[in-house]
């Protein structure tokens, strides 16, 4: 199921990443192309109307002059006199041509489009009376003489003087640009796929690491259900064995199937109130209320609650304390003794008879250190990373004490509310010792 999460993330995520990029190169494509040609028309204007004031200056058109002209501006000039092609276009061919259309095809296109598409809306300016022409006109538009994409930008300049006319035709091929903006488009494309493939592999990971604790917590889920059933099972079998026993058993052995009953369940109670404690863990309505305690009075009335139980197993339970007085500690006074006692029942549950417990308190740098040791068989170093987990057990007969796995999960659920560690080490001597540190 998770496999399949993963894939359908990593998909949404590389999808609407991908989507995003290729829509802002699309924009910026579209807006630098634009950019170009403009630029282009604007300078392709500015260079015809250069043209133009040179013409006016012009007594003769000479071929060598259109043959500057063409050299220098690197456009294709056409040239008119009273309707009629100057030698010079018929002893050269228009090197713009990319087909087969001849040179009087796209002269005459030219002149089509100048005549019924351009509005005469650029220049007309009356020249000086000192000038060699009476009038002179020039428009510039695109054109395209299939009707495609714009391949030329054409500019046509007419000089008046009397009832001659002169026509210069100025076609500016549009390849280069045309070369540039596909290098552009190419070199997106290939950064665009780059992205795209790394964004998809970002995204798969990204991913991955966002279900990880997804997959933890449902894999603890299982496995806290299924060792919470384990556990039930026990007790459950122990009292409806005992609960069979007793329809046929005498009076004296009906107390005692009635003891193992009450003892079971006592036990199941313990266990389904651990149970719950973690699960209102899990849901975050496992609060505290904190309020400033005093923690010297606390390990105090701890110890003398425990006292007879220790005295009980013959242990011999004592505490530790500063000589000099502690500020307050901000912490949830039941929480505090719920941890307290988790942790000493367990040091009395696994100490052997004629062992010592001892509870201490230390108050460092702004810190107080809460400690619980015992001289019981300690904890191997390789169990003690898992003891705060949930039903892990280091001591496979732990359950026969009972105990199921689940005090020091809650221990360490206390412990984090209140912002603080908990850490088990090895006691000098033999043992173990459990220390608490509370800002």
């Amino acid at each position: 199921m998770f496999r399949k999460v993963h894939l359908y993330l990593t998909a949404l995520c590389a999808g609407i990443t991908t989507a995003i990029i290729i829509v802002m190169s699309l924009l910026y494509l579209y807006l630098s192309e634009k950019e170009l040609y403009d630029t282009q028309y604007r300078s392709f204007q500015n260079d015809i109307n250069t043209i133009a004031t040179s013409l006016e200056q012009q007594a003769v058109i000479s071929m060598e002059w259109l043959s500057k002209m063409e050299s220098r501006s690197g456009y294709t000039f056409y040239a008119l006199d009273n309707g009629i092609p100057f030698l010079y276009n018929r002893l050269t061919n228009l090197s713009v041509t990319s087909d087969t259309a001849n040179t009087a095809d796209l002269l005459s296109s030219c002149m089509s489009v100048y005549k019924n598409s351009v509005e005469y809306t650029n220049i007309q300016e009356e020249l000086s009376s000192g000038g060699l022409y009476n009038t002179c006109f020039h428009a510039e538009f695109p054109f395209n003489p299939e009707g495609g994409k714009n391949e030329y930008y054409a500019g046509v300049i007419e000089l008046e003087k009397g009832t001659a006319s002169l026509q210069i035709v100025i076609l500016s091929p549009l390849d280069s640009l045309q070369e540039q903006i596909t290098r552009q488009r190419l070199r997106f494309l290939l950064i665009d796929m780059a992205a795209i493939l790394l964004l998809t592999l970002f995204s798969f990971f990204f991913t991955g690491r966002l279900l990880q604790p997804v997959i933890e917590s449902r894999r603890r889920q299982t496995a806290f259900v299924a060792a919470a059933s384990h556990e039930l099972r026990t007790p459950l079998a122990v009292i409806y064995s005992a609960a069979e026993c007793c329809r046929d058993a005498e009076k004296e052995n009906r107390l005692k199937f009635l003891d193992t009953i009450r003892q079971e369940s006592k036990l199941m109670t313990s266990l389904v109130n651990d149970m719950l404690t973690l699960s209102a863990s899990d849901n975050h309505n496992f609060s505290v209320h904190p309020a400033p305690i005093e923690l010297d009075t606390l390990l105090i009335n701890t110890y003398e609650a425990f006292e007879p139980l220790a005295a009980e197993k013959k242990l011999s339970l004592s505490i530790s304390l500063p000589e000099t007085a502690l500020p307050t500690c901000t912490a949830d006074k039941e929480r505090i003794v719920q941890l307290l006692s988790i942790l000493l029942h367990n040091a009395i549950s696994y100490t052997p008879e004629g062992g010592s417990i001892e509870l201490a308190l230390a108050h460092r740098k702004n810190r107080f250190y809460l400690s619980v040791s015992d001289t019981g068989p300690g904890i191997p170093p390789e169990d003690r990373k898992k003891i705060f987990d949930r039903f892990y057990r280091a001591e496979k007969s732990r359950s026969a004490k009972g105990h199921f796995g689940l005090g020091l999960s809650i221990a360490s659920e206390i412990v984090k509310l209140h912002h603080g560690s908990i850490t088990v080490g090895e006691r000098v001597g033999g043992g173990s010792v459990f220390t608490v540190v509370l800002p």
